[in-house]
């Protein structure tokens, strides 16, 4: 199993929750060396469908070596399974409910197990804590853990569309970026969504202020923006929303 060297948190736990507190606390006492890093906390809560397409985009650019603690997982306390993948130099941790579908499907080299070991103690409604703490604590220390090899095609979400014209994702600007990867749709497409048609710009300089657009963002995707303005307000859309792709 690979060797890591920090941990980077992925949740829909919110910006201010104990949740995440707790989990630290866990990592902290039994990897006091190692770095644990809130990657994204504000996943659209209960929707690993919308978060599965974002992920890529998010663990693009970042070190390797890095071991992925990811819950987004309504069905906690039910039949759903947890899986660890090895994906291009990283570790990603988290239930078997399609979050980590498109990790495993557009990495060049990938291993994937179903984590079969399950603690001593473990609470039917917080597994973040009681199943994937514990277990990536384990894993980066090497002890051992009962695991069972996978294929890509065996884990929820492996028959997804290969891109996902609806909105996964709203940051603290209004701007909404599409489960849709940039390069495979070119800057000759428009999308149709509230009434109007959005044409590609390099970036916000390149139209007026209160203009809405599309363009390639910094993970790689779609992302629908005003300039200086709020492209959720402007257009009245929201996360899970469906958008059309017509080209020009």
């Amino acid at each position: 199993m690979l060797d890591c060297q920090r941990v980077a948190l992925v949740t829909d736990f919110g910006l201010a929750s104990p949740y995440l507190g707790q989990i630290h606390l866990l990592l902290a006492a039994g990897l006091p060396a190692l770095t644990v890093i809130d990657l994204i906390s504000d996943l659209p809560p209960f929707r690993p469908d919308l978060a599965a397409y974002l992920l890529p985009g998010l663990v693009r650019d970042v070190p390797s070596s890095t071991l992925f603690l990811t819950v987004v997982d309504p069905g906690v306390g039910g039949d759903c399974q947890a899986v660890v993948i090895e994906a291009d130099g990283n570790l990603f941790l988290g239930p078997d409910n399609g979050l980590l579908a498109m990790i495993a499907r557009r990495a060049r080299q990938c291993q994937v197990w179903r984590l079969d070991w399950r603690p001593a103690r473990l609470s039917a409604t917080f597994h973040g804590r009681d199943l994937f703490a514990p277990a990536a604590i384990a894993l980066l220390r090497r002890e051992p853990l009962s695991l069972s090899p996978l294929t890509t095609a065996d884990l929820a979400g492996s028959a997804w569309p290969a891109e996902l014209p609806r909105i996964v994702y709203q940051d603290a600007y209004g701007n909404l970026m599409l489960g849709m990867r940039a390069e495979e749709i070119g800057s000759t497409a428009l999308f149709t969504l509230a009434g109007s048609s959005l044409s590609w710009a390099r970036t916000f300089s390149a139209v007026p202020e209160g203009q809405a657009f599309w363009y390639e963002n910094a993970f790689g995707l779609v992302e629908i923006a005003v300039n200086q303005g709020s492209a959720a307000q402007s257009l009245g859309l929201k996360v899970g929303d469906r958008v059309t792709l017509g080209a020009a």
